[in-house]
């Protein structure tokens, strides 16, 4: 085995990297978690001493406050010493000009793919020389089979199920050799051979990504085993065929991700008062009554909030069962002042508007677009959040409401079942309150557990948070991650080298 591999992360997207690695200040590719979870990666497989590079598109956005024609000769300068370091940019014009990792278009965004997978293929792989590739999601999907036919083992994570077709011809026109790997790629009907599918049979991009790979993982090990189990319809059945066949074959696993190191309550910048376990109790009462002040809601340090954090889309959030029981909710505990702040956007944001000014609840309830500080503030100063996801593949928001002491109401599936234990306070034990059934009466259920929690004695709550938080962020931080994906490295190099 190699004694210190070398590994290179190929992402679209990406938040920040280090310091010592390049311009750290100058990034910023984001269109989802994905580019959150990359910067985490990179950033703490660094800290940990490994041989680590990253592959990304050279989106002419990433280098915040460079983009004028002044700044042309310094730009050049900041990306040759890039490349001579650790952060390889695959140029073309498709995507130096984009302002956006995606634009929305399904042709403009293949285009931006092909382009980067080829620069990828043609020139980052042969000058970095990676003991192991690391791909992730859809955009890098054709990259895990030509890693198989030269021999460098490859890893392909799913953060997203989204995919796209192309057709052989197609990605020889953007400059990619697929004749010399065709037959490691996924095709929409059986090919018989190179020349009979070149020009009309479709390559799903995903599935090749699992097809080829010499090893998958999926952001929760749940999610992973609901796919395998075919209880997701929306799953393409190739997709969850070849991910079947990987996880059988003992090639597939489930890594949570992790939050930013920032969402800790202790060194949040972006909240009124900072706080840890030992003194929760008093400074979450002052983070409630400035939240309730600045969001015009009656101001009562006793009262409780429950925090919506996602964004508003029904399709997967269940942001339709809160609107089902809101008002049921306030009405139900109106004597203990019982409030809800949203801080998401989503086109189900006037759903939620309407019915604060249908039953007059603009001082128990506030619905606000989503922003980043006001999202930090209400996760300090709530009690509950709510995450009735009807899937969800990881999830972070339940992760951070356990660390920053406001415990986490969801659905159990997915990653909400991996990292959202039942709160049972006389056993010491859980997290967060789960429901079964996804549907508002089971959501009710699970805010009526945890109301009842909320009205234990004073004293017995604080020994649960108190207990919660220090376990939160023990368990839920990137250097955990990262030593999964250490460990997913080692296991995949010691394996026998099948092509």
């Amino acid at each position: 085995m190699v004694q210190k591999p070398r590994i290179l992360i190929v992402t679209p997207e990406v938040t920040y990297l280090p310091e010592d690695m390049g311009e750290k200040s100058h990034y910023s590719a984001k269109a989802g978690g994905l580019a959150d979870v990359s910067a985490a990666l990179v950033s703490a497989l660094f800290d940990l001493s490994c041989d680590v590079h990253v592959a990304l598109p050279d989106y002419r956005s990433i280098f915040n406050g460079y983009t004028t024609k002044t700044h042309n000769r310094e730009l050049e300068k900041i990306r040759k010493r890039l490349d001579e370091e650790r952060i390889h940019l695959a140029a073309d014009r498709a995507f130096f000009y984009l302002d956006n990792v995606y634009s929305g278009y399904s042709d403009k965004d293949l285009k931006v793919s092909l382009a980067f997978q080829r620069e990828v293929i043609n020139n980052i792989i042969p000058r970095v020389q990676p003991d192991i590739i690391h791909c992730n999601d859809w955009m890098t999907g054709l990259i895990p089979a030509m890693a198989r036919q030269i021999g460098i083992p490859c890893l392909f994570t799913i953060h997203n199920i989204h995919t796209m077709t192309s057709t052989m011809a197609e990605i020889e026109d953007r400059g990619i050799d697929a004749a010399s790997f065709w037959k490691w790629l996924f095709f929409k009907k059986p090919p018989h051979n190179y020349e009979e599918s070149r020009e009309w049979n479709r390559i799903d991009f995903i599935s090749s990504g699992v097809f080829a790979a010499h090893y998958v993982n999926v952001v929760s090990p749940t999610f992973l085993t609901e796919i395998v189990e075919n209880r997701h319809p929306f799953v393409e059945k190739c997709l969850q065929k070849e991910l079947t066949n990987k996880y059988r074959a003992g090639c597939a696993t489930g890594i949570l991700n992790a939050p930013e190191p920032e969402f800790n309550p202790a060194v949040d910048e972006m909240i009124r008062y900072n706080y840890g376990p030992k003194n929760h109790r008093k400074l979450k009462q002052k983070n409630k009554l400035y939240l309730q002040k600045i969001l015009d809601l009656e101001e009562d340090e006793n009262a409780v909030i429950f925090f919506w954090p996602s964004r508003l889309d029904p399709a997967q959030k269940g942001c339709q069962l809160l609107a089902q029981i809101m008002f049921d909710i306030v009405s139900e505990y109106w004597e203990a002042n019982l409030q809800v702040v949203s801080v998401a956007s989503g086109d189900y944001q006037k759903h939620f508007h309407d019915i604060v000014r249908f039953h007059n609840l603009s001082h128990r309830v506030a619905i606000c677009g989503f922003n980043e500080e006001l999202s930090h503030q209400a996760f300090a100063s709530s009690d509950f959040i709510f995450m009735p996801s009807s899937f969800e593949p990881c999830g972070l928001p339940q992760m951070v409401g356990s660390i920053y002491g406001t415990l986490p109401i969801v659905h159990d599936t997915g990653g909400l079942h991996d990292t959202i234990h039942q709160l049972d306070y006389k056993q010491d034990s859980g997290n967060g309150f789960l429901f079964n059934v996804h549907d508002a009466n089971g959501f009710k259920w699970a805010i009526d557990r945890a109301l009842d929690f909320y009205f234990l004695d004073p004293d017995v709550k604080e020994i649960q948070i108190n207990r919660i938080m220090i376990e939160s962020v023990l368990e839920f931080n990137h250097s955990r991650c990262a030593e999964e994906y250490i460990n997913l490295y080692e296991k995949m190099l010691q394996r026998p080298f099948l092509v």
